[in-house]
């Protein structure tokens, strides 16, 4: 595409030369007629005549050599610094003995300028991906989060009212120091990797037959959406490497996949919703009891999926990627 000041477009370039190649106009004569200079008239006919109408487009304006190009050994270590110690332009500027301009310069051509390009653990750039299609690939998880006794958590009262509260909650099973449990809630997630419309249940355990349940009824519902499940990205938790989870796959077509142990940032779409789901659900207000907070869970989930902006796809709520989708103005 010709740039914004561009006189002549690749269409007008072979109108005027042709008039000199085709018809014998002379350079002059082509100029005056599109109001250019002879030389620019001549140089689209010269290219016309080696190239035809090929070589009427833009060409890059980068130079065929560039001499005070920064050499490769020495972005090497820049980006080598950048890396593993992570350090500015200046501070690698003032190791290397050269202009923090160069140094930004280089950083910016190998996309690293900003921190948040980079991997915290490792230091190396971060590889983003999504899925062309919904179902495509969804992710699976499970998050945990404290039941809350009768009266509100510490969280919101303090630590004394709060381990007050756990005393007085009815039912409550106690520890070997006599101590009451509030337990722990068990959240299955589910996400859609190319929409990242969510699904989640609040169970009592971890284990592989409750972990299939809920992919049995996430497939159901993403189905009730129009949407087929292929595969599913799930970590290296014991119900995630049961035979029997493995099996369930198998059963509902579903290509399973595994993240590198030790390696969360692959499921990172999943372990990112987990924190929106803290913050917006789990701890977002006091609540009086689990009972309350679970009966919050759907509402929200309503809200993420049809109303909630997402800056990964371009500030619109995840449901506005599935088309068709019963609900959908709501």
């Amino acid at each position: 595409m010709s740039h914004a000041n561009a006189v002549l477009t690749p269409i007008t370039r072979l109108r005027l030369a042709r008039l000199v190649v085709d018809h014998d106009w002379t350079y002059a004569a082509a100029a005056r007629m599109f109001m250019v200079a002879p030389r620019t008239a001549k140089k689209w006919a010269d290219r016309y005549r080696l190239e035809g109408p090929a070589g009427m487009v833009d060409r890059s304006s980068r130079p065929h050599t560039s001499p005070t190009k920064t050499h490769p050994q020495i972005v090497r270590q820049i980006v080598r610094l950048r890396w593993r110690q992570r350090l500015g332009p200046v501070q690698i500027a003032r190791r290397l003995g050269m202009h923090a301009s160069t140094v930004h310069a280089v950083l910016v051509r190998c996309r690293i300028n900003r921190l948040t390009h980079l991997d915290r653990v490792t230091g190396e750039p971060l590889r983003r991906y999504e899925h062309p299609h919904p179902g495509s690939l969804i992710h699976v998880d499970v998050t945990k989060f404290a039941n809350i006794p009768d009266g509100g958590g510490h969280r919101f009262v303090g630590r004394q009212q709060g381990y007050t509260n756990q005393a007085a909650t009815p039912g409550l099973p106690r520890g070997k120091d006599h101590k009451p449990r509030t337990g722990t809630a068990f959240l299955h997630t589910v996400i859609d990797d190319h929409s990242r419309v969510a699904y989640a249940e609040i169970c009592t355990d971890e284990k592989a037959d409750t972990a299939i349940g809920v992919l049995q009824r996430a497939v159901a519902w993403f189905a009730d959406h129009g949407v087929t499940i292929e595969r599913v990205l799930s970590d290296n938790g014991s119900c995630y490497r049961s035979y029997a989870w493995s099996d369930a796959c198998k059963q509902l077509a579903v290509v399973h996949k595994r993240t590198r142990p030790y390696r969360p940032q692959t499921n990172g779409k999943i372990e990112r919703f987990h924190r929106t789901l803290a913050d917006g659900w789990a701890y977002a207000r006091m609540y009086q009891s689990t009972a309350e907070r679970n009966a919050v869970l759907p509402d929200w989930l309503h809200f993420y999926n049809h109303h909630r902006a997402h800056s990964a796809i371009g500030g619109k709520p995840p449901i506005t990627r599935l088309t068709n989708l019963p609900g959908h103005h709501i």
